[in-house]
């Protein structure tokens, strides 16, 4: 039996005994997880070492390496992740009652876990815990597969992991580590459909369209991140700045950073003197409308095609748009189903937006660097999806599982 087959065999078997552990249980192996990472923050630090060198050396974007990058205050968000998860209400077997038929039968619904979920991701270490704790708190054994740019911190944090399992007399095989980047074994970890019952890429648009066409497994999209302030008509200046400046500057490598600001024609002149100096203060480089470019000292104008890219960076489209409508309509067409904000004092124009715009966040007023499963309340998050099937948005806890019915009879047959 191949290696990969033989790794995914052996997570089905262990994903059927934590389906039925105790939350009490799973909960002391999350805390002691949480544990694990603080006491061995320096050797992952030391891991992660090797990888930024090989980083360098392979010239990968500073936006990788910004994903790459573990410190102290990352680990600890790591860990404290784990530490949310374990607080959290374990939605494995929860009941909701659909009723009673009038023939009797009684109809109920459980949640249950999904089975064995794979992660295949890219320059994010981080995952490795947060896909783990999610994992196993929803009672699914994870398969996770690293990009070679994390390789050496992804292993190192999963065989803490690991070793906390079998201190609990739980197998190592809940969570299964991939132990190379072979493009060969991701495509035989692909078609495992009979051991895999769900695949999460998260990474770059090349990663995610490969698996998704390539895949034997159904997959759940974690695509780009497309997202756009919208500052309204009726936007409050201050406010609409300091979105602006978090949701652009903050941290720029990552798929809640904005991408477009799209400002509405009758506020254009009052908002965009004031956020033009901001901008170049911020080294943030503006591809501009032909509207627009006038506000900034050094902006390129694009045409309308040129809209929709993910930078990544300290760059961000620009775009005038007549009304709200308009500005709805470029995020159709342009946005990707991530994060879409919108800064005004109108509360009926607020919830418009929020009701018309088709994207898996929507927020009012808030930064899109919220549009996070910690910051949501998820505890950590396994990524956000941005197709529908099987969930939108941040995925958490409940996202990783499913319902199945429940039905009591007494003896009823169909005639």
């Amino acid at each position: 039996m191949s290696l990969i087959k033989d790794l995914s065999r052996k997570a089905a078997e262990a994903a059927q005994i934590l389906s039925v552990l105790d939350e009490a249980e799973k909960n002391a192996v999350l805390m002691d997880m949480a544990k694990t990472l603080r006491d061995n923050a320096n050797g992952i630090i030391e891991n992660n070492a090797k990888d930024l060198v090989n980083a360098k050396n392979n010239d990968l974007a500073a936006s990788m390496i910004d994903r790459l990058t573990l410190n102290q205050e990352r680990i600890e968000a790591m860990a404290e992740g784990l530490e949310t998860v374990a607080i959290l209400p374990d939605p494995v077997g929860v009941e909701r009652d659909l009723g009673t038929r009038p023939n009797g039968l009684q109809i109920r619904k459980m949640r249950v876990p999904l089975g064995v979920v794979c992660m295949i991701y890219e320059a994010r270490p981080n995952v490795t815990a947060d896909a783990a704790g999610l994992c196993f708190k929803s009672g699914n054994a994870a398969i996770l597969r690293g990009g070679k740019e994390a390789l050496e911190s992804s292993l190192f944090i999963a065989n803490l992991l690991q070793d906390v399992l079998e201190k609990h007399n739980l197998p190592r095989e809940l969570i299964s580590v991939v132990p190379n980047a072979d493009r060969a074994l991701m495509q035989e970890l692909m078609e495992q459909k009979d051991y895999i019952d769900v695949i999460i890429p998260r990474g770059g648009e090349g990663l995610i369209n490969y698996v998704t066409e390539n895949s034997k497994v159904p997959v759940i999209q974690h695509f780009k991140g497309v997202c756009h302030l919208y500052i309204d008509k009726e936007a409050d200046i201050e406010t609409a700045i300091n979105l602006l400046v978090n949701g652009k500057t903050q941290r720029t490598g990552v798929c809640n950073a904005l991408e477009g600001l799209l400002v509405h024609e009758d506020i254009a002149e009052e908002f965009l003197s004031v956020a033009g100096p901001i901008l170049e203060e911020h080294s943030v480089k503006v591809n501009s409308c032909e509207n627009s470019s006038k506000y900034f000292n050094n902006s390129t104008v694009i045409k309308t095609d040129g809209f929709g890219e993910e930078y990544l960076d300290l760059e961000i489209a620009v775009r005038i748009v007549p009304t709200i409508e308009g500005a709805m309509q470029h995020i159709a067409r342009f946005g990707s189903h991530h994060t879409e904000v919108i800064c005004t004092k109108n509360e009926l124009t607020a919830k418009r937006f929020q009701r018309t715009v088709d994207s898996s966040v929507v927020m009012v007023n808030a930064s899109s660097r919220f549009s996070d499963g910690s910051q949501l309340g998820l505890g950590a998050e396994i990524g956000i999806a941005t197709t529908k099937l099987h969930a939108y948005g941040p995925m958490g806890l409940e996202s990783l599982t499913t319902e199945k019915y429940l039905v009591n009879g007494v003896g009823q047959v169909r005639a």
